[in-house]
């Protein structure tokens, strides 16, 4: 099976191209996104109490492997897993293992598919049993901050006006959003370089073009933005141990606005 140029090498090769994609390339990202995008379905109905987060994982895998794609998470900067599962407190990047899913705790699965020499990138914040109210909700507007994140794609703009739109909205619940961890350019490498933020920040000056092509993934907290980072290297968790939730997508630029590449 064709893997990343990166497996096997302690990080990727830099990207040095163009963050606008070309149309056939574009073509190829729409197949492996719905293909990450029916991969998270998957993984995401299986999210139940007591199902651990190995056992996600290893249905994210095999959904993918037997459809030709590899996770472009395995591997990657040594990552150890085909997906990532965060729960509760953890912001992102949560390395699969073997605790159980409780009733009540909430989990977010990240998922890549590489098809075909580009990735697809998704994921989405899951109920696990019967979650609190006040938990429900900060993954309802969470999702809702994405939606309108991507609605605010638009030719001529800079790039901080997502994170702008993003936390905008998130303030109004008194939420905080998380700085850190952005969104990210995609195509034929997981990470082109291109940062977009979920917060408001002039700095992020980056002119949003037709052809480019972007995750958006806000994570929103019920505390604090600033986080922890575990000795594995990769588990963040809120510093506060406040709940966290987080959805993403990958989308091309068009003429008018965003069309959103990882529907299933």
């Amino acid at each position: 099976m064709p893997r990343p140029e990166y497996v096997g090498k302690p990080g990727p090769t830099p990207y040095d191209g163009s963050y606008v994609t070309s149309p056939e390339i574009v073509d190829r990202m729409r197949v492996a996104s719905k293909l990450a995008a029916q991969a998270l379905q998957a993984v995401g109905a299986a999210a139940k109490p007591g199902v651990t987060t190995d056992e996600l994982d290893a249905i994210g895998h095999e959904y993918l492997v037997e459809r030709g794609a590899y996770p472009s998470t395995l591997g990657y900067r040594g990552y150890p897993k085909s997906l990532c599962t965060s729960v509760n407190e953890v912001i992102c990047h949560g390395i699969p293992d073997d605790r159980p899913l409780e009733d009540g705790d909430i989990v977010n699965v990240d998922i890549t598919a590489y098809l075909d020499g580009v990735h697809g990138d998704t994921n989405a914040t899951f109920l696990v049993g019967d979650v609190d109210e006040e938990v429900r909700l900060l993954v309802e507007r969470t999702e809702e901050a994405l939606n309108r994140g991507i609605k605010a794609v638009r030719p001529g703009r800079q790039v901080s006006i997502i994170g702008r739109v993003i936390e905008s909205y998130a303030k109004r619940f008194g939420y905080g959003v998380v700085r850190d961890f952005t969104g990210h350019g995609i195509a034929t490498s997981f990470h082109s370089g291109l940062i977009i933020p979920h917060y408001d920040d002039e700095r992020f000056d980056d002119v949003i073009e037709p052809g480019m092509t972007f995750t958006i993934e806000p994570m929103l907290t019920l505390g604090t933005y600033e986080y922890d980072l575990w000795d594995d290297g990769w588990t963040a968790t809120t510093k506060d141990n406040s709940i966290t939730a987080q959805f993403e997508h990958t989308l091309v630029v068009t003429d008018s606005g965003a069309e959103v590449l990882t529907l299933p």
